[in-house]
């Protein structure tokens, strides 16, 4: 029998299914490809914010991630929340020793603007995290919190890319999606410093986008695990996330989440 590739996800739990693990696991199916997980963190969420957050122990993180990559092998791997320097650490070291590509998400706030990545974790990430990454995805807030640049037009984007590109990833993907100058356009930059993309698709009226984020970078990281290169792959989950985004929907009393089976329902 034939087996899908293989995409693993680093990352927090979502109680209300719309980000985190849930997200990620939801994703990779979508895209064709087998996800397995590695939990970093527990929280209490629903569509109106996170009540609840609890950071597993670093032996746990490191217990899961052994025990799936070195049994069942892995072709991507894709990083979300990691709450403390400590996990951070663990979790940069792990990755060290992983002969596959890297999509760092550094989660900073959630869709709720709840903090989910300690002030003491921030060198961690810059120092040890990014320059494991073959892609890192942060959006404008994240590119801020990382770098102190302020992102207002796309000349502005293109000082953040170089930035981020500064603590060592291989490429950069800057989310514009919060950048409101293009009106009824999201852009997006990926580049390695030498070359490129700029990724445009329509804004779409919809305020149910929780999981955005992280949808991005584990579509990324499916398109990398079938063998796509990182700017192909960024496209391909760039139009994935857009569908995603149109398709979005209401769930609680808050912000609902983007709809990860919009192409079967489509």
């Amino acid at each position: 029998m034939n087996r899908p590739p293989l995409c693993l996800t680093v990352a927090g739990s979502d109680s209300g299914g719309g980000a985190g693990i849930q997200a990620d696991l939801k994703t990779m199916l979508a895209l064709g490809v087998h996800g397995m997980s590695v939990l970093t963190a527990v929280t209490a969420q629903n569509s109106l914010g996170v009540h609840g957050v609890w950071e597993l122990p670093a032996e746990a993180v490191r217990a899961q991630y052994r025990a799936v990559v070195d049994d069942i092998g892995v072709q991507a791997v894709k990083t979300g929340m990691l709450s403390s320097a400590v996990l951070v650490e663990t979790v940069a070291e792990l990755l060290a020793g992983t002969a596959a590509p890297v999509v760092v998400d550094p989660v900073g706030v959630s869709k709720h603007g709840d903090a989910l990545l300690a002030a003491s974790a921030l060198d961690a990430v810059r120092g040890e995290l990014l320059p494991r990454a073959t892609v890192a995805t942060p959006n404008l807030d994240e590119v801020t919190q990382l770098t102190g640049v302020v992102v207002e037009s796309e000349d502005d984007m293109r000082r953040a890319a170089d930035a981020v590109l500064g603590y060592g990833p291989r490429w950069a993907l800057i989310k514009g999606g919060h950048l409101t100058a293009h009106g009824d356009e999201a852009v997006d930059l990926v580049t390695d410093g030498a070359e490129e993309h700029w990724l445009r698709a329509p804004r779409y009226d919809n305020r149910h986008t929780h999981g955005t984020g992280c949808t991005l970078a584990s579509a990324v990281a499916a398109g990398l695990a079938q063998g796509l290169e990182v700017p192909a792959a960024v496209k391909a989950a760039k139009e994935y996330v857009t569908g995603a985004i149109a398709a979005g929907f209401a769930l609680g009393a808050g912000i609902g989440p983007v709809d990860h089976a919009w192409r079967r329902r489509a």
